[in-house]
């Protein structure tokens, strides 16, 4: 069977070679075997499952939490020839049951629905009564209640075993850490499942992090070098998105607000000006999900920090689909922490859910302030380990002023360990600071060596060395200890004097990296053919009312570029040229390259 799905994978998908563990997933699957895929954002997690849903018999089901996204998808696959529809709360009663009709009739090769949709009695009575190929959880993490989009509707998808019986399950998701990844295989039955983990990498991503200062002129200065591209910007509040996007707009910049708080009428109409036009920068809320596949987005920024480590990767990983060169860039300050810390604080979740979600607020604060490579600490973060640095982040390209923190990381870690690593940052500092308070006094930590020997450091600053010395891996937070700070086995270095330790004396908050690769290498010579190709495939696009990544990528129009095809044999040779497409739009390129081949 594998050689059918390589077969599916040029003919229908225009690609020569499977990616990393895409080829391993899809033999597992096409074994009837379930199976857990962590795959970074644009790493090709759907090949996963669309490529054995049509090898294996009966109609793959999708189950998606993102109206937008699998909009997006049945979209696209419809533009490969495929058979595919969805099933969610836009469409009429004559159009649901126009799917019905193609489901019962065997019409269909994957159906996309929403989670809620699934489990609603009559759905899953009708579904079960057709054959079904695989059943593919999209966006797995949203059955965690410890992740950071949990979705309640996600906790109903256990049944699908019982009521499915025999037909393999294959969760999907770019983010989840040990964790998240066993409450995922309990919460959604898998039995036995096979677990892929790829590397968390988006080497094309360059991340940039600067202290917040004017942020809206901090903005303007970053969007200079992204005129005429894609982006998203994200901000904390419906309003602040209204008022950034009403005032880029006021500067000659095309930009759309994206918010829970807007009609679905407009922002159904942002999302396809988004999606459809060139150059458009959405402006949108951390907490609303966008949903969206678009491939080149050139950059993502946060105006305000997002909650978690998480999140920002979840975020970010929007940029660079297509591989081609992209950035996330944010700026942060303490006012982002406060209020995120504020609004933990007043939510309705238990204490420890309160801590954990307090730790991933320190973790993201102590990424933003790290002096050392950012591509390595995050993917530290998620458990990956990298000895070289990246060469692509601001803190490689500009490296950050340092001081020599090793006495006070002495001190540091020496009264972590006096006080028995049983303790979180709170109380570890008053003893540094010598502060009479009725935990120190009810533990007798007054009387240790360490009481009081870290007067000359404001709490901020104490605070600010444990960030740093936590993402770079001398201490850790014990959540099974309700957040102990804990030394790792790195810190023995630190303690007998064996390493000196610098900290990130401040982040520069006017001083920007500029990007050392353009997102688009088009040449002088070749921009009006660049130019010629992009309008042809916008003219298409709009001839069908669809993204104009739906018919190529730019990694494929910049291959055509660079190939000049001149006949249907070489076009097919491309990277993301199938047949179907050949036949669809082969004569319409090729006619472009041959009006810049005389």
């Amino acid at each position: 069977m594998i050689n059918r799905a390589e077969q599916i994978l040029k003919h229908t998908f225009g690609y020569s070679d499977f990616r990393g563990s895409q080829k391993e997933v899809i033999e597992t699957v096409l074994k009837g075997e379930d199976a857990l895929v962590l795959m970074p954002t644009g790493g090709g997690k759907s090949l996963c499952y669309q490529i054995p849903g049509l090898v294996r018999e009966g109609m793959a089901i999708v189950v998606s939490p993102l109206i937008a996204l699998m909009q997006d998808q049945v979209s696209a696959l419809q533009q490969l020839g495929l058979r595919a529809a969805y099933l969610n709360s836009t469409l009429s009663r004559e159009e649901h049951n126009q799917v019905m009709r193609a489901i019962y009739d065997g019409e269909l090769d994957m159906l996309y629905i929403a989670p809620e949709r699934l489990l609603q009695q009559n759905t899953l009575e009708r579904l079960t009564s057709v054959e079904v190929s695989l059943i593919a959880i999209d966006e797995a993490h949203c059955v965690s209640q410890w992740g950071h989009d949990f979705r309640v509707d996600y906790l109903g998808l256990h049944v699908l075993q019982q009521a499915f019986p025999g037909v393999p399950r294959v969760a999907l998701t770019a983010t989840a850490d040990d964790r998240t990844r066993e409450e995922i295989v309990a919460r959604l039955a898998l039995f036995q499942p096979k677990v892929f983990v790829s590397s968390f990498d988006r080497p094309n991503i360059r991340y940039a992090v600067q202290e917040k200062g004017e942020a809206k002129s901090q903005l303007l200065k970053f969007l200079q070098d992204y005129k005429n591209q894609a982006g998203i910007v994200y901000c904390m509040s419906r309003n602040r998105v209204d008022g950034i996007a009403a005032w880029l707009s006021q500067r000659g910049i095309k930009a759309l607000p994206y918010h829970a708080g807007l009609s679905t009428q407009e922002r159904a109409e942002n999302q396809r000006r988004f999606l459809r036009e060139d150059a458009v920068v959405m402006v949108a809320t951390i907490a609303f999900g966008m949903g969206i596949d678009k491939p080149d987005v050139r950059f993502v920024a946060h105006l305000d920090l997002p909650k978690s480590m998480e999140a920002y990767y979840q975020e970010t990983g929007r940029a660079g689909r297509d591989g081609l060169p992209s950035v996330a860039w944010m700026v942060y300050g303490l006012a982002d922490v406060m209020r995120i810390v504020k609004m933990v604080q007043d939510s309705n979740a238990n204490e420890q859910h309160k801590r954990m979600e307090r730790s991933k607020i320190e973790s993201l604060l102590g990424w933003c302030e790290t002096n050392t490579c950012r591509r390595r600490a995050l993917l530290r973060y998620f458990g990956e380990e990298r000895d070289e640095v990246c060469g692509n982040c601001d803190v490689c390209l500009n490296p950050p002023k340092t001081w020599n923190a090793t006495e006070d990381a002495q001190k540091l870690l020496s009264n972590i360990y006096r006080t028995g690593q049983r303790f979180g940052s709170g109380h570890v500092i008053d003893v540094l600071r010598g502060k009479e308070t009725a935990k120190v006094n009810q533990f007798g930590h007054q009387d240790l060596s360490t009481y009081g020997i870290g007067k000359d450091r404001s709490d901020k600053q104490w605070r600010s060395i444990i960030r740093q010395l936590l993402v770079q891996n001398y201490l850790l937070v014990n959540d099974e200890m309700y957040g102990a700070i804990q030394l790792t086995e790195k810190a023995r270095e630190i303690l007998k004097g064996q390493t000196k330790i610098f900290l990130r004396e401040e982040l520069a908050a006017e001083k920007t990296v500029r990007e050392r690769r353009r997102p688009a290498e088009v040449s002088e010579a070749d921009q009006d053919l660049w130019e010629a190709l992009k309008a042809k495939r916008k003219d298409l696009a709009d001839a069908l009312g669809v993204p104009p990544y739906h018919i190529f990528h730019d990694a494929t129009l910049m291959e055509i570029m660079q190939s000049m095809p001149t006949n249907e044999a070489d076009l097919l040779a491309v990277s993301g040229v199938g047949a179907v497409k050949l036949e669809k739009f082969g004569e319409d390129f090729l006619a472009v390259i041959c009006q810049f081949s005389n």
